[in-house]
């Protein structure tokens, strides 16, 4: 069944963008009659932007100890006592964790970040937290590049609303995970598949998670750019898209995970990449972190020794706060989030070199980024509103080379 957009995210609100434009610097006075002027560069010098999506951990889990960063070490708990966070092995058994619609207004607790121990069967499983040796290419790119300490969710919820947020600065009302057999889920399933969705009333219903609202992925096709949803086994949230997944846009813009790294190799790369990991290196627990991280290391060798390099941003980011204690207390847009604070890598030769952005970002900044970036219409009042993430870049500075890591022994 078609839904209806809610009122609080229809595409209306329009905001003010700046744009820069390229132009020619004064001369200092010391040159010469008719010498040529610097060139000021601006946002137009990224020509690809690809934005990879991992699983389930909170800014305090990853970089809670990063110099320079709003991290903690250890957290409130229901009682109003203060415990230490606990160091988080490679591969995290952790059945207690909720990072459910629910679980997450609750862990917030109003702004007061305490009840993360309630949510996880009253044990401490949430308060734990990775260290730099852990994942030590990660804090690599957060010193080499941008590290972001005010990226939030943009639903207090779970995976699959934030991924609708991540294509189109809305969820539908989704607030939950799909349920059903995997063939029942999306626009090509039974019946039978079915979403949690919220209207504007906090009225809660189960529908089918087929949608059919605007994306970025429009936005792009009526402007004549490219883009790409690689993900693994073609599963896709475009698949609860009905106009891409019912149309030969399907099998022109989604592709496999496995191409991502031939098309970089190619300088093939679309304008817009979204790269989806396969589950077990997608960081979920108790999947391993460390061969989690191998894999996008992977992924940034591949641009990074590729053609496109000096034309791209990567964005790095966790989808959903997997139940993890943080300790910043998310801004409230409205009735969708924000959710608790994740991780956000930005990574180009025009990121602002070892920079800890303090702006408040989420999942539709990367759209507004984009938006500016090619002069795109707002989708909704999210991206309507955020930032555009243009303090976190340089595009005068001399553009920063490859950081082509080593992969790790995993434990």
């Amino acid at each position: 069944m078609r839904f209806r957009v809610p009122l609080a995210l229809s595409a209306g609100l329009l905001c003010c963008v700046i744009l820069f434009f390229e132009g020619c610097g004064g001369g200092s006075g010391q040159d010469s009659p008719g010498s040529p002027s610097p060139v000021t560069k601006d946002v137009s010098v990224i020509e690809h932007t690809v934005f990879i999506i991992k699983e389930n951990h909170t800014f305090d889990n990853y970089f809670g100890a990063f110099p320079g960063a709003d991290g903690a070490a250890s957290g409130r708990v229901s009682n109003g006592q203060t415990v230490s966070l606990s160091h988080m092995p490679d591969a995290y058994q952790v059945p207690n964790l909720c990072n459910g619609w629910n679980c997450a207004i609750e862990a917030i607790d109003d702004g007061k970040m305490d009840k993360f121990d309630l949510i996880s069967g009253g044990t401490l499983s949430a308060y734990t937290q990775a260290v730099e040796e852990d994942i030590p290419n990660y804090w690599a790119y957060a010193r080499q590049f941008v590290l972001a300490d005010r990226y939030f969710t943009s639903v207090h919820g779970p995976s699959f609303p934030n991924h609708l947020f991540t294509i189109a600065a809305q969820s539908g009302g989704a607030i939950s995970n799909t349920e059903g057999p995997a063939t029942a889920v999306g626009c090509d399933g039974s019946p039978s598949g079915t979403v949690q969705v919220i209207d504007s009333n906090g009225h809660i219903t189960s529908q089918s998670p087929c949608f059919d609202f605007p994306t970025l992925a429009d936005s792009l096709d009526n402007a004549g750019l490219t883009w790409k949803y690689y993900t693994p086994d073609l599963a896709s949230v475009f698949g609860s898209i009905k106009h891409i997944r019912d149309s030969s846009e399907w099998n022109v813009h989604i592709a496999l995970d496995t191409q991502f790294a031939i098309d970089a190799q190619n300088g093939q790369l679309p304008a817009v990449s979204w790269l989806i990991p396969p589950f077990s290196v997608s960081e979920h627990p108790p999947n391993s972190l460390c061969q989690g991280e191998n894999w996008t290391v992977a992924q940034l060798n591949t641009v990074m020794q590729g053609p496109d390099w000096n034309s791209t941003v990567v964005f790095i980011t966790w989808d959903d706060f997997g139940g993890f204690y943080d300790h910043v207390a998310p801004p409230q847009l409205d009735q969708f989030g924000l959710g608790p604070r994740v991780p956000l890598l930005i990574i180009s030769p025009y990121a602002k070199a070892g920079y800890v952005a303090h702006t408040v970002y989420e999942h539709s900044s990367v759209l507004k980024l984009i938006e500016t970036r090619y002069h795109l219409p707002p989708l909704t009042a999210r991206d309507g509103m955020a930032s555009d993430m243009l303090d976190s870049f340089d595009f005068n500075q001399q553009p920063q080379p490859p950081l082509v890591l080593q992969t790790r022994q995993c434990p």
